[in-house]
């Protein structure tokens, strides 16, 4: 009579399935013995059916932003936000006047090569229409470190450095109660 109460139930872990992709506003996740929360979600159109997602993570007052891209393998780049002027004061005013940045860069003493260049809508909370924007992407020579400059309209602009990661590396993944 009481194996009913208390017999285990044979089903579905809630946590089993619980991957880096499916990642949710309010989640939790270790990363680089440090509890992240997941704050904000965004999705990239880059045309054509090609699509990218990002999460806004927080650790105390350090953010962070993990996007995954899809090409023939799922990549995954941990990057925070610079100013551009602290990759070079001048490249507002030469992607300005060339309507493209140089083709290398040089940022704390490193060089980066443009990797990528691309046009897409970036779509707030994954939602809506989208504002349209561009985007350069650049790697250093271990193809590990990675900084990436957005264009805003005519004269707005927002820069981004950090890694390409493994998704072994994110652990613990829980949804926030």
């Amino acid at each position: 009579m009481f194996e009913k109460f208390f017999k285990k139930k044979k089903g579905i872990d809630p946590l089993k399935d619980l991957t880096l992709a499916k990642l949710k506003v309010g989640y939790l996740v270790d990363y680089d013995m440090r509890t992240w929360e997941v704050t904000g979600y965004n999705r990239y159109d880059w045309g054509g059916g090609d699509y990218s997602e990002e999460w806004e993570l927080k650790s105390g007052s350090d953010t962070r932003y993990l996007e995954k891209e899809e090409d023939d393998e799922i990549e995954w780049c941990l990057t925070k936000k610079v100013s551009i002027e602290a990759i070079d004061p001048a490249l507002p005013e030469i992607i300005i006047k060339h309507e493209d940045p140089p083709k290398e860069i040089i940022y704390n003493g490193e060089r980066y090569y443009m990797e990528s260049t691309g046009a897409g809508y970036f779509l707030k909370d994954g939602k809506g229409l989208g504002e349209e924007f561009i985007r350069w992407d650049y790697l250093d020579e271990t193809g590990k470190k990675v900084i990436s400059i957005e264009q805003w309209g005519e004269e707005d602009f927002e820069a981004a450095v950090g890694e390409m990661v493994e998704e072994y590396q994110f652990t613990n993944i829980l949804p926030r109660e």
